[in-house]
Parts: C-alpha cells; sequence; structure tokens
C-alpha cells in the first residue's frame, strides 16, 4: 500500500469550504472507489474535496485519510490528508532558500502561486516569497509592481523588501478579478539589477460563491395539446458566475412545482434543462395553461450546492379535438308556398374548441330532402349558426311537408387525438310545414318546344301554350295574350292560346335563329294575376332555296388569266345544300366553259378570246337533290393583271386612244357647276334685296352699255345724252356680276370684269375702301347701268347693245 501525505493550511471555521483539487491520476489511475475516512469531508471524481460539516480548527491540526481502490486489480492508495491551522503556518526562512529555492543557474523563475477567493484572513496574508540567487553575493533589496501593487487595485500586494515575502492586504473576488500579472524586481543597494524582471502570475482560485441564475425570471412556451409522450416543450438555461468548467458551474435543472398538479405533465432534462411532456392526455379544454417552478443547482446537484430558481408557463394550443353539437335534437319550421328568398329557422350548436377559430366555426350542410334545391343554409358568422333559407318556391299543392337532415362539422379537419370527444359529424332534423296561398295561374314549363315546318301556308293552325291555375287543376276562365312575335307570324286566340299564322312561315327569317322562333304568351286569370312562358317554334326546313353564287359580277384579267374563280353557297339546311352541280346555258357554251372544283366551288374558263367588254353568262346551279336556278353572272374580260387595276367604265377594244373621264375630272365638273350656282344665287339675292349703284374711281375704263332694242350693233350715244340723279352709295355694297361674250372673273380685294367679244378685251375694276362718294353722272359701268334699269324696264330683254366709248 503507497501513502502519500498532503499538507493543507485551512481557516480556523469553514462550512462547505473548497480545498485544492488532489490530483488522483497521479496516485491510482484505475482507481474507481473513491471514500473519505472522514464524514466530515467529501471526495468527488475530480479530486475536489468539500467539507460537509462545520468543522472548527484551533490549535490542533486535523487529518484524514482519503482510499482510493482499484477493484479489478486488487489495488489500493491512501492519500493523507493534513490540515493546519492558517495562524500555525510556518515561516519560511531564509536559511531554507539552499533547500528550497536553490538554483543552479543565475536565474530566477516564476513560481507557482494562487490565492483563495473570499479569504476570510487574516490579514496581510502571506501568499509567496521570491527569492534570488545573487542574494549569496549581494545584498538584494526586493520589489514588486503592476495590478494589484501600484495598478488597479491599489495596495492589494506588498513584498518585504528584505525577505521577499510577498503579502495580500484584503480578500479579492474572482469575478471581479481572475488573476493578477506583477513583476518582481532584485536590486542592490547602489541600484544594480543582477537579475531579469521576474513576471509572477497570482491566480484567484474560485469559491463556490455565486448561486446560478435565469436571466428570464418567466419563459413562456406553447405546445399542442393531445401531443405524444416526449414532445420537446422548449429549454431553460441558467447561469453561473463561478468559474466555467467546474463544479462550481457544473448545474443540474429540476422541477420543483407544477401548477395545477393533477398529474405529472412534464420533465425537465437534468443537465440540458430541455422541457418535455410525459404523458399523451394533456387537454386544453380542462386546463389551457401550465406553470413550472424549475430550479437550477452548482456542484453537479450536490446538496451543498447553491441554488436559483426560475418559472416556465406553458400554454396548450388548441386542436379541433371537439365537434359541434346540436342544441336540439329536431326543429320545426313554416314556409308559405311561393316564397323566395325568405329566412325560415336559425340552427345553434356548441363547440369547446377556442371561439371564433377554424376548430370551433361551423359549416352546415343538408344531407337528405334537398333534392330539388329548394333550401340554401349558411352560417352566420356573428352568431356561428346556422341559416335556413327557402332559395325556391315550394308548391303547397305539389308537397305540403319536407323533412330535412342537417349536418354540421368544423372548418378544420376534426383530429382524433387522446381526448377527442364526440363524432365527426353531429346531425339534426328539420320538419318544414308548407302553408298555402291563393296563387295566379302556373305556366309549367317556362319554355315549350314545338315543331312546324318552313313554309307554313297563312291561315294554319298550330298548338299554343296552355298554363293552369293550380287551385282547379285545369285551364279554365284564363285569357292569353301575345307578347312577343318579333315577325308578327301569329295571332292568339284569347280563350284557348291556340296560334294561327298571318305570315307563311319562313326559316330563312332573320329572326330565326338555330331553326328556332320564339314566342311568349302571357296567361291571366279572373284577378289579374298572370304567369309567362315561351313558346319556341322549332322550324323543319324544306328545300325551298336554291344555290347562288356570291358574286354577282366579276373580272377576268386578260391575257394573264382565263378564268375565274365562283362560290356558291344554300341557306336551306346542309342535308338540302351541297355538293352542288354547275352548269352554262346553251347560249353561253360557244364561248365559256365552267368546270366544278369542290362542293361549293367552280371555274369560269373563256373558251377563246374574247374582246374586252361586259358579258352577261347565266349559270345554273342545282344542290344535291337537284333544285336549282339560273342566274345570270357579270363578267368583265378586261386587259389588266390583277382585277383591282381594271377601270370601272366599260373598255372596248385594245386602242390606246380611248377617251374617258377620270374621277378627278368628272370631281372638278361638279365643283365648277356648284361654284357658278353660288355666284348666280348671290347676284339674284342682292338685286331682289335693294338697287345698288357703285361707283367708279376715275381712272376706269369709260364705257357704257345701253339697250337701243334693235339687232344691230347699237348707236353711239354720248354720256351727257344719259343723266342720272345724283346718288350717295356705300362703296363696299355688293354688286351684281354678269357677263356678255365673255367671262366676268372675281377677285378678292376688287371686282374684275373681263369682256371678249371680237378679239377686243375690257376690263371693269370697282373702287376699293368704304365710306360715302357722290357719283358722277357721266361714267358708269354696264353693271351700274343694268341695275338702275331693269327694275323700271320691267325686265325686259337686251336684243341690240351699243358700247359707247369715251
Amino acid at each position: 500500500m503507497l501513502k502519500h501525505i498532503l499538507l493543507w493550511f485551512s481557516p480556523h471555521k469553514f462550512l462547505c469550504h473548497f480545498f485544492p483539487a488532489v490530483d488522483l491520476d497521479e496516485c491510482l489511475t484505475s482507481a474507481n472507489i473513491i471514500l473519505s475516512n472522514d464524514p466530515d469531508f467529501r471526495v468527488l471524481e475530480d479530486g475536489s474535496v468539500y467539507a460537509t460539516n462545520t468543522i472548527r480548527l484551533s490549535s490542533e491540526q486535523k487529518a484524514f485519510t482519503i482510499l482510493l481502490s482499484d477493484t479489478q486489480k486488487s489495488e489500493q492508495k491512501e492519500l493523507e490528508i493534513l490540515l493546519l491551522p492558517q495562524g500555525e503556518k510556518t515561516r519560511i526562512k531564509r536559511q531554507a532558500k539552499n533547500t528550497v529555492l536553490k538554483r543552479t543557474k543565475r536565474k530566477w523563475a516564476p513560481i507557482p502561486c494562487s490565492l483563495m477567493e473570499n479569504s476570510l484572513g487574516p490579514f496581510p496574508q502571506q501568499i509567496q516569497q521570491i527569492q534570488s540567487d545573487a542574494a549569496q553575493n549581494y545584498t538584494i533589496y526586493y520589489s514588486i509592481g503592476g495590478p494589484g501593487v501600484d495598478k488597479e487595485p491599489f495596495n492589494l500586494f506588498y513584498i518585504e523588501r528584505d525577505t521577499g515575502d510577498i503579502y495580500c492586504t484584503r480578500s479579492v473576488d474572482r469575478e471581479q478579478y481572475e488573476s493578477f500579472q506583477i513583476i518582481g524586481y532584485a536590486t542592490t543597494p547602489d541600484g544594480y539589477t543582477p537579475e531579469h524582471p521576474l513576471p509572477l502570475l497570482i491566480k484567484v482560485e474560485d469559491d463556490n460563491d455565486n448561486a446560478p441564475y435565469f436571466e428570464n425570471q418567466v419563459n413562456s412556451y406553447s405546445v399542442m395539446e393531445n401531443c405524444r409522450v416526449g414532445m420537446t416543450v422548449g429549454q431553460v438555461t441558467a447561469k453561473d458566475k463561478d468559474e466555467p468548467h467546474t463544479l462550481h458551474t457544473r448545474l443540474k435543472y429540476t422541477i420543483l412545482k407544477q401548477i395545477p398538479d393533477t398529474h405529472r405533465a412534464f420533465t425537465i432534462h437534468p443537465e440540458s434543462g430541455v422541457i418535455t411532456t410525459t404523458t399523451n392526455l394533456l387537454d386544453r379544454e380542462e386546463c389551457h395553461t401550465y406553470q413550472l417552478i424549475v430550479q437550477a443547482q452548482d456542484m453537479g446537484g450536490q446538496p451543498f450546492g447553491l441554488r436559483g430558481t426560475g418559472t416556465v408557463t406553458i400554454t396548450l394550443e388548441d386542436e379541433n379535438d371537439n365537434s359541434p353539437v346540436f342544441t336540439q335534437a329536431s326543429y320545426i319550421a313554416q314556409v308559405e308556398e311561393n316564397t323566395v328568398n325568405v329566412e325560415i329557422l336559425r340552427l345553434r350548436v356548441e363547440d369547446k374548441d377556442i371561439p371564433n377559430s377554424p376548430h370551433s366555426r361551423a359549416n352546415y350542410t343538408i344531407l337528405k330532402g334537398n333534392e330539388n334545391g329548394n333550401f340554401r343554409i349558411t352560417t352566420d358568422p356573428r352568431t356561428n349558426e346556422g341559416v335556413l333559407c327557402v332559395v325556391k318556391a315550394l308548391n303547397y299543392e305539389e308537397i305540403r311537408q319536407m323533412l330535412l337532415v342537417i349536418g354540421v362539422v368544423n372548418e378544420a379537419r376534426f383530429s382524433k387525438g387522446g381526448n377527442s370527444r364526440g363524432v365527426t359529424m353531429c346531425t339534426t332534423e328539420v320538419t318544414v310545414n308548407v302553408r298555402d296561398q291563393d296563387e295566379g295561374p302556373e305556366c309549367n314549363p317556362p319554355i315549350k318546344v314545338i315543331q312546324s315546318k318552313d313554309g307554313l301556308k297563312v291561315g294554319s293552325e298550330i298548338f299554343g301554350y296552355q298554363a293552369v291555375d293550380p287551385e282547379t287543376g285545369n285551364s279554365e276562365g284564363l285569357r292569353y295574350q301575345k307578347l312577343s312575335d318579333k315577325d308578327n307570324w301569329f295571332e292568339i286566340n284569347e280563350s284557348t292560346g291556340t296560334l294561327r299564322t298571318v305570315k307563311e312561315l319562313d326559316r330563312e327569317s332573320k329572326f330565326v335563329k338555330n331553326n328556332q322562333y320564339n314566342v311568349t304568351v302571357s296567361a291571366r286569370d279572373a284577378v289579374g294575376r298572370t304567369c309567362t312562358g315561351t313558346l319556341v317554334v322549332l322550324m323543319e326546313d324544306i328545300n325551298d332555296n336554291a344555290p347562288r353564287i356570291i358574286q354577282n359580277d366579276v373580272i377576268i384579267c386578260h391575257p394573264a388569266n382565263d378564268f375565274v374563280e365562283l362560290k356558291a353557297v344554300d341557306f336551306d339546311e346542309p342535308e338540302n345544300g351541297p355538293p352542288f352541280s354547275f352548269a352554262l346555258d346553251n347560249s353561253a357554251i360557244k364561248f365559256w366553259t365552267i368546270e366544278k372544283k369542290t362542293d361549293t366551288t367552280a371555274q369560269l374558263h373563256l373558251r377563246e378570246t374574247l374582246k374586252y367588254d361586259n358579258y352577261s353568262v347565266p349559270i345554273m346551279v342545282t344542290d344535291r337533290h337537284g333544285h336549282g336556278k339560273m342566274t345570270p353572272l357579270k363578267v368583265r374580260v378586261c386587259q389588266c393583271t390583277v382585277p383591282s387595276e381594271c377601270p370601272r367604265g366599260v373598255q372596248k377594244g385594245s386602242s390606246s386612244s380611248d377617251i374617258r373621264l377620270g374621277r378627278w375630272a368628272i370631281l372638278a365638273i361638279v365643283l365648277g357647276s356648284a361654284l357658278l350656282l353660288c355666284v348666280l344665287l348671290t347676284c339674284v339675292c342682292a338685286t331682289a334685296k335693294r338697287t345698288v349703284q357703285k361707283c367708279f374711281p376715275e381712272d376706269i375704263a369709260q364705257q357704257n352699255l345701253i339697250i337701243s332694242n334693235t339687232e344691230g350693233p347699237g348707236e353711239e350715244v354720248m354720256d351727257a345724252n344719259i343723266r342720272l340723279p345724283n346718288q350717295s352709295i356705300s362703296i363696299c355694297d355688293p354688286v351684281c356680276v354678269g357677263t356678255l361674250g365673255g367671262q366676268g372673273i372675281k377677285t378678292g380685294g376688287h371686282q374684275n370684269f373681263e369682256m371678249v367679244k371680237g378679239g377686243g378685251h375690257h376690263t371693269l375694276e370697282s373702287c376699293k375702301g368704304g365710306g360715302q362718294s357722290m357719283m358722277d353722272t357721266g361714267r358708269y359701268a354696264y353693271t351700274d347701268w343694268h341695275c338702275f334699269t331693269q327694275p323700271r324696264l320691267g325686265e325686259e330683254s337686251i336684243r341690240g347693245h351699243t358700247l359707247i366709248k369715251n
């Protein structure tokens, strides 16, 4: 058996005090049993030793033994521990330096040093001694510097100058200062430094003085109700300010309390803090919130470890595990016949799931009794009630009572969990009683189809529309009226509703769509109640339409082509339509040929070259039953490349000297005629309104035209022979412009009158400007003379003319 002795110094009184860890691996690597022979001390797996009870040390020392056993190798070791009070700690004398700190070289090295956190003293407390080998030859003075000496925290350490003993003056908090890096100096009295400065690390040994704590005092999580066992709810994490990766920060989690504590529903992993479920019977309808008091304890959960607590709130999320249930097993409703879009009943349900959510909102369905679609049920979003309405009128004479089966489910899918209650769908019965109503005639069916042949003669009778009085079950006493007959084909018998044709029926009428012609009829009873029905006359086609060619006239561009494409149509049904046959009249065979290409098309060819002219070609087109009609086709043979190049006029022969008027020439003629008409109207209007005399400036041509009533050239008359009274006129009054054997031309700012006769050229120019002027009676133009004499001579025609020049 091997025995080791360790010497520790301890305070006089301590509880749960931590002693330096023992390196058990050096004692017995394979030890699987570690025991202490003293119950006041406990040894952990990492070699840490703790006092389990309050121990007092006076002047006596205390010893105990740690037993290490290897059961497989049957090997055992003992480690004896000796505790001495700190007051009896033996001072290390300088004389012992040869055996304690002897150096083989003239160098000094850092000495391991530690300081217990929260030490109780007494202070000052020696923690270390430094010495230099140079002290064998010199008188050495020691000094230190650095944090804890001449830096923050100040004056925590000091050193005796002569001995090199380092002392601590007060307790230290490791959470504030984990270590101190100080520098030791050795100098001679005259200031000589025989050694390099010595770095000295003073580590603060951790004391378990901080309890674990939760950063969030309340942690909130949620989990679905009816979830499986082992479902992760959440994870809590506590913090510990003590030294990491030691027993002081090794935490163990436990659940101290569950509220409500009906049954244990949750557990927590002791190391990770993960909270999981222990049951699959979590029911939100019984308890929707749980509260857990969670504890975190350091020292790996040892009884002497420090503790901290936190609160965890767990909310159960709703699942659709409760189906809606009707509050009544059956219902009775009343409705009057012939009423629609009315509410007749409201159905209520109960659901224990969260209100106003997909798990509680109801969907109602009519399962039975609504085969005709008379009813509709919807959900009132405000009350969650089922609203039953009539959307199609009921007939008391047909049915007086109806039985409906209505079911209800939730919007969300039903979940069959451990706490699921009820069936997936709940049903109820609704009895609907129909009340009688005095109603008018019924037009049933609203649309009635009858058949008639195309081309039915005038005066023919066809079966009309008949309504029924539901009270009597027949149509007696009803009067009929025609409301719509777009082509006025029929007249209606007011008593029987029978239709009689007043026109021959024509399937090709524009009012016939898809071989159908509609007639709207109204039936009225004695008190004026009416109903409306539609009679659809289905026309049976007869072969009364001969096929015809679509084109009325065609153009053959010769010599580029010698044929033209023809297309025929037939307005009868397909069974009376194509394929068509094409044939020429005997009179056209000499010059033309026709060739069928498809069922509806053919090509008309020139048999020989014809001159450019218009021709009429009779063509017979017949349908598949031989029904046809001879139709003349206008054909123009034109010299062109494409038909659009062929002029509209008749082109005869091939001479290039043909005279023809273009469209621009025709337009010019029309516009010229219109302009001339406007000029004449202007003269007539001016003459009819008043007689206008107009003066002319002195520089106009001096000439007068007078009436002599002879066919000769006229007489020369001096201007003095004719005198007119002086008159004041407006220079800008309108004037009459005429022509005599020449042309009259009117321009913008003045008027020119040009006369061309016998090669002579004379011009009359009116004065410009405005104002009043006196008229010189000695000089007048023909126009002035004419305007003055015509009213007085009774519009006598001019037979002879004399032109007097001054």
